[in-house]
């Protein structure tokens, strides 16, 4: 079983704590994310599960193998563990064979296998170039490829699709996540991009303070967040404020069936309220509409629109985000209503009131 358990991990450097008891657990053949900004531990926490670096407390294990609890230590060439870098830290001297084959045995380094896992990665017939002759995403394939060779139990990936363009970007990690399915390897990748983390991974670990803050599959992350912070973490969020009624939360867009699972409050209770930009629906008519705005700027992908509206009166935030798909594109200064369609997730308002919840992403930072 390659089950990777990480468990009340801690670590310091020069006295300054780094992680602070990190509890994460990566099902056998699982893709996890361990998503958080730069700073956050999750870069330490990797190193740590490779070997690179030591705990000061806790304890890493694979299986039933122990790797690491402050007093046992296993190398990083005998964990069983393939490390691929943003960089891809290939070889300049050696050619695709000789950089793929590197980590095995001199017995097997002429073998078929390296010619097996070219073809499973994609690089058949390109064996004899070097790395200088290729582009960013089969430089990547090769550092794949390197990785896997060693029959890994777990491969670890910290972010290795930074250095790529955005077209090639999404090619390039949907074609390493079907490698690594069908190879059947417990992954764990290291990611700032929330994009990246949702729509890779099967769990996704959000990193802040030193801690997991919340671990589970992307959809439930998503839609459930733990809390305020996080929901403006992982994707755009509006939070409005809004008051418990009857069962339902006032907001300044009407009134909301709660979703499933949402804290909530007794009657009266003041909530911060998080409300997704698919679920604001913009009409032509505003008139008819309890919060009206105009709209500040438009981000048109094709696929989808996205539209910031500054509300004309007090909506319960300073500018919500809206998005649709494709449609027609609004100019600047138009003026709409807002709708809100479909549940919504809220949490008791601190006791000292939640700041500007507007519609900024919020920063899950470490000291």
């Amino acid at each position: 079983m390659n089950r990777l358990a990480v468990s009340g991990v801690v670590k310091s450097f020069g006295g300054t704590p780094v992680l602070r008891g990190v509890d994460l657990d990566v099902p056998a053949g699982s893709f996890t994310a361990i998503l958080g900004p730069s700073g956050s531990g999750k870069t330490t926490l990797l190193r740590i599960i490779a070997g690179f670096e030591r705990v000061d407390g806790g304890r890493v294990s694979v299986g039933d193998r122990l790797l690491d609890d402050g007093h046992r230590f296993v190398a990083p060439d005998e964990r069983g563990i393939g490390y691929v870098s943003q960089e891809g830290s290939l070889f300049p001297h050696l050619n695709v064979e000789k950089n793929i084959a590197f980590g095995l045995p001199r017995a097997e380094r002429k073998s078929a296998k390296v010619g097996q896992i070219m073809e499973m990665v994609g690089l058949a017939g390109l064996g004899r170039r070097f790395p200088h002759q290729l582009s960013g995403g089969q430089q990547q394939r090769v550092a794949l490829a390197r990785a896997l060779a060693v029959e890994p139990q777990v491969v670890l990936l910290d972010e290795p699709f930074a250095g790529l363009d955005a077209a090639l970007r999404a090619s390039v990690r949907h074609d390493v996540r079907r490698i690594l399915a069908e190879a059947g390897t417990t992954t764990v990748l290291v990611t700032h991009d929330q994009d990246e983390a949702l729509s890779l991974a099967d769990l996704v670990a959000v990193m802040g303070e030193g801690r997991i803050r919340q671990a589970d599959r992307p959809q439930v992350l998503y839609e459930h967040p733990a809390d305020p912070e996080l929901a403006r973490f992982v994707g755009d969020a509006n939070l409005l404020v809004g008051t418990m009624e009857d069962g339902a939360v006032r907001t300044a867009l009407g009134r909301h069936a709660l979703a499933p699972g949402s804290p909530g409050g007794g009657p009266g209770t003041a909530l911060v309220v998080l409300v997704r930009p698919e679920q604001v629906e913009l009409v032509a008519d505003p008139a008819e509409h309890l919060c009206a705005g105009r709209v500040a700027d438009v981000e048109f992908y094709g696929h989808d629109t996205v539209v910031r509206v500054v509300p004309e009166t007090d909506c319960g935030a300073p500018m919500v985000v809206a998005r649709s798909a494709g449609g027609r594109v609004l100019a600047a200064g138009t003026r709409v209503g807002m709708v809100l369609r479909g549940p919504v997730l809220a949490w008791p308002a601190p006791a000292g009131g939640m700041g500007q919840p507007g519609a900024d992403r919020a920063k899950i930072t470490s000291p």
